[in-house]
């Protein structure tokens, strides 16, 4: 598995992250340490995680037991410094999580200090901000999304209070890089200028949305991420599955994450069955497996791209981890190109 930086953390990970949101509703305690375990022999060293998994859905009950999970496979396993461990804080609106209350310095300890327990680790590699406290466009907000009015000072008073924080974390050893998470440009921009300006820490990275079928990263944001070198961590580059081709034809198979979540939050829209199609075609014809053809293209990106992946069975998580070795050619490229020009946002 080839190795990559982390953009200017000084962090080595590898070119695939693992995702782990499904242990503890889809996969078991026991299913999600075989993975883990496969995911180490096979290269797979980044695994991402969230105070608030395991999801499909967030249960009140379950909230945390993803970190659990992984606790328990670090305290089996040992070796922690054989992986490199994001984890991020729920933004605002979340009651079972601190009330649903926004963000700040003190709750940003507290989650740090939760994690950390939960992960049964004196330290993490990468923190996240999973959701800004403004509104964003993310989540299939993008359709109604209309930026309201903020008060700058206010967002930078917000700002400065969790990057002190943050600077008091990395100071004790507890977090060794901060990011964010389904974020804008201005809001990344706000994060960086107000950390040069007082000599905090930046944000490293950003962890948003991103596939064949989900491209908004490919305008203002790629121009960022190459300029800063702030690497994408694209979550979902398979649409949740959509580009597996498993719902192709509207159809739900049992025990799918359709099966629990009909609309795959949001993304089961009419227009995008036929892009499904498209790009189901391109692999066809090119010979190739339609999820390795999906997280290979995100590898092929212009800029700066970790795609994310999960399985909730270690077949599809050993068809996941061989896309790294993946090249698509220049003429499936290209017709890639031409289907995204058709469909280019299908949800």
């Amino acid at each position: 598995m080839k190795r990559v930086k982390l953009g200017q953390t000084g962090i080595d990970v590898s070119a695939l992250c693992l995702g782990t949101m499904t242990w503890g509703t889809q996969n078991t305690e026991g299913e999600g340490h075989a993975q883990a375990d496969y995911a180490l022999d096979h290269g797979v060293t980044f695994w991402d995680t969230a105070e608030m998994y395991p999801t499909n859905p967030v249960r009140a009950e379950t909230v945390g037991n993803t970190e659990r999970i992984i606790g328990a496979w670090l305290a089996s396993r040992g070796g922690r410094d054989r992986v490199q461990i994001a984890t991020k804080i729920a933004g605002p609106g979340r009651p079972d999580l601190r009330g649903g209350v926004p963000m700040s310095g003190p709750t940003l300890r507290q989650a740090v200090e939760d994690s950390l327990h939960r992960l049964k680790t004196d330290y993490i590699d990468l923190f996240q901000l999973h959701w800004p406290n403004r509104g964003h466009y993310h989540f299939r907000q993008i359709w109604h999304y209309a930026p309201t009015k903020v008060r700058r000072a206010e967002v930078e008073a917000h700002v400065t209070d969790m990057l002190e924080t943050a600077k008091a974390l990395q100071d004790e050893g507890k977090v060794r890089a901060f990011g964010l998470s389904n974020e804008t440009v201005w809001g990344m921009s706000l994060w960086r200028e107000v950390a040069r300006r007082h000599d905090l820490p930046m944000m490293a990275t950003v962890q948003n949305e991103y596939s064949l079928l989900c491209r908004q990263f490919d305008s203002d944001w790629s121009e960022m991420a190459n300029a800063e070198d702030i690497p994408l961590l694209a979550f979902s580059p398979l649409a949740a599955g959509l580009l597996s081709g498993k719902y192709a034809g509207d159809v739900t198979p049992e025990g799918t994450r359709r099966a629990a979540t009909p609309d795959l939050g949001g993304r089961t829209t009419p227009q995008v069955f036929p892009a499904v199609a498209a790009y189901m075609g391109i692999a066809a014809g090119a010979g190739l497996d339609p999820c390795q053809m999906a997280i290979a293209f995100c590898l092929s990106r212009p800029f700066p791209c970790i795609p994310i992946i999960g399985a909730t069975t270690m077949a599809q998580l050993a068809t996941n981890i061989s896309a790294a070795d993946v090249t698509l050619s220049p003429e499936v490229l290209e017709d890639i190109a031409a289907a995204h020009r058709l469909f280019p946002q299908p949800f």
